[in-house]
């Protein structure tokens, strides 16, 4: 089968060769050539996200360098030898290995398994487009196998100005029900009620702020800091509500003397989520997509850096200089 544009035997990439952001380089490696099972999607955007800052600082696990980073794209199919997508279809792909085990998105080709490929139909820009596919993973994740989110019910997002964040309090909006989301910052309050969010002030403890709002407690809790603020979410979880600890900004990754009937309130649900492409169904993401296009969805502000430019976009994410969802585009 022919290749869209066939390409040239090399492409630019962002390899890290070792733990550390000095190690990081955007270099020619040659065009991907994919097996029987994989295909070769040309990449339009790849999200950038917390675990490649965890891949930079050496604290991911899986890793074998050097490597090409990046556990998303989105892109079209170029190649699949065997046929199954045809060239030039819109396509996604995340997880599975990407940038730790096999070389990932930050490229301007990678090779994946046919299974991880979502395919789908969209005129977004491709800037946004790139924004969406982990997130939305995640966040849809998070709010049905984590928590069984229902229509109106209330939830608390702890970490509420990060890209992951931002998106799940807009699937909850969209779906009807009172969110409240935390920021250390004025600046983040300010972003979170410019978008319907209930924005509460965090110093570490906002379990007695919720119960100001709801006396019983809230029914959900999406953490994305991590064990500093555990304790405090789920103190401020309803009998029978549900916390679901799907992130750690904080980069606290294990509870030290941990004594659940201690932690855990009397009839309060703790549960965890890490998907793959597998558990994003491709109706949800073209919904999203389509919701986003029709200006009823407002799912992440998104700051764009060429490829060349991927060490600062690195050193940007660690700090935190932006608010929303960083995206590369390897072509520009």
């Amino acid at each position: 089968m022919e290749t869209l544009n066939a390409p040239a035997a090399t492409m630019c990439a962002a390899v890290l060769t070792a733990p550390g952001i000095e190690n990081l380089h955007v270099t020619e490696v040659p065009v991907p050539q994919p097996r029987p099972g994989w295909v070769r999607l040309k990449v339009m955007a790849f999200g950038m996200n917390r675990s490649e800052y965890h891949s930079v600082t050496g604290q991911a696990g899986g890793m074998s360098y050097p490597r090409v980073l990046g556990i998303e794209a989105s892109g079209v199919v170029d190649l699949d030898p065997e046929g199954q997508l045809a060239p030039g279809i819109q396509a996604v792909t995340m997880m599975g290995g990407m940038g730790r085990a096999f070389d990932g998105g930050y490229a301007q080709y990678v090779v994946v398994p046919r299974e991880q490929v979502i395919t789908f139909s969209s005129g977004l820009p491709w800037e946004v487009i790139g924004s969406v596919p982990e997130t939305l993973q995640t966040a849809y994740g998070s709010l049905t196998t984590g928590l069984n989110l229902q229509p109106g019910q209330s939830l608390l997002v702890r970490g509420g100005t990060s890209a992951l964040g931002l998106a799940t309090a807009a699937l909850a909006l969209d779906m009807g029900c009172t969110v409240y989301a935390t920021s250390r910052r004025e600046a983040g309050l300010e972003l979170l009620a410019s978008r319907g969010v209930v924005p509460l002030h965090d110093g570490g403890a906002v379990a007695e702020q919720v119960r100001r709002h709801h006396p019983d407690g809230v029914d959900a809790v999406l953490e994305l800091v991590g064990v500093p603020t555990l304790r405090d979410s789920l103190l401020a979880t309803a009998v029978h509500g549900t916390v679901c600890f799907t992130g750690m900004l904080s980069d606290a990754w294990t509870i030290k003397d941990f004594y659940p009937m201690d932690w855990i309130p009397n009839g309060v649900r703790l549960t965890t989520y890490s998907g793959q492409a597998s558990d994003l169904p491709g109706a949800e993401l073209q919904r999203v997509l389509e919701r986003i296009e029709a200006g009823a969805l407002d799912f992440l502000p998104v700051h764009t850096y060429p490829l060349a430019e991927i060490v600062q976009a690195q050193r940007d994410m660690a700090s935190g200089r932006h608010t929303g969802k960083l995206v590369g585009l390897p072509w520009a």
